[in-house]
């Protein structure tokens, strides 16, 4: 049996936002419990050129919203860049969700050979579907979930893979 475009990209994006929420959560917890400003969490980064955690949710949620639209031939979802606390990347995360969901089987499968044209900066990149997910997005998203992961361990922050994967 084939892997199809939907089971490669759907359950995977909610799966690992879900986790990802778990985490913050965690990381919301470890704020409150230790009585640190929870804005330092969220402003948080590894080193001083990199984002801090709160851009790590928003870009992580911009790949795969962006990736379900485009695989389905839509439009993707404009979000406000506007979250700034706990409750925001949890709702942030919540409306990803829920986007993914929207986004049926039938709509992605057979996305393999669709053309995904990317405006980045100064130039457009065009590529299939199936390439397009596992070449640009999936490094792209994990990246940015194992970061946002990395910010708040690396604050303290009492998580391990399990947490990562979801187990």
């Amino acid at each position: 049996m084939s892997l199809s475009m939907y089971q490669a990209s759907v359950p995977v994006f909610i799966r690992m936002l879900t986790n990802l929420s778990a985490i913050l959560k965690k990381g919301e917890a470890h704020a409150q419990g230790k009585k640190i400003d929870p804005a330092v969490f969220t402003g948080a980064r590894l080193a001083p050129d990199m984002l801090p955690l709160v851009r790590q949710i928003q870009i992580a949620s911009d790949q795969v919203k962006g990736c379900a639209a485009r695989l389905a031939g839509l439009e993707p979802p404009a979000y406000e860049d506007k979250e700034q606390s706990f409750a925001d990347l949890y709702a942030r995360i919540d409306k990803t969700i829920a986007y993914l969901k929207s986004v049926k089987p039938a709509q992605i499968d057979g996305s393999e050979e669709r053309r995904v044209e990317l405006k980045l900066h100064d130039k457009t990149v065009v590529l299939k579907g199936q390439d397009y997910l596992l070449e640009r997005v999936y490094p792209n998203f994990f990246f940015h979930v194992t970061t946002a992961y990395a910010i708040l361990r690396h604050n303290g922050v009492e998580i391990g893979k399990g947490d990562f994967l979801g187990v």
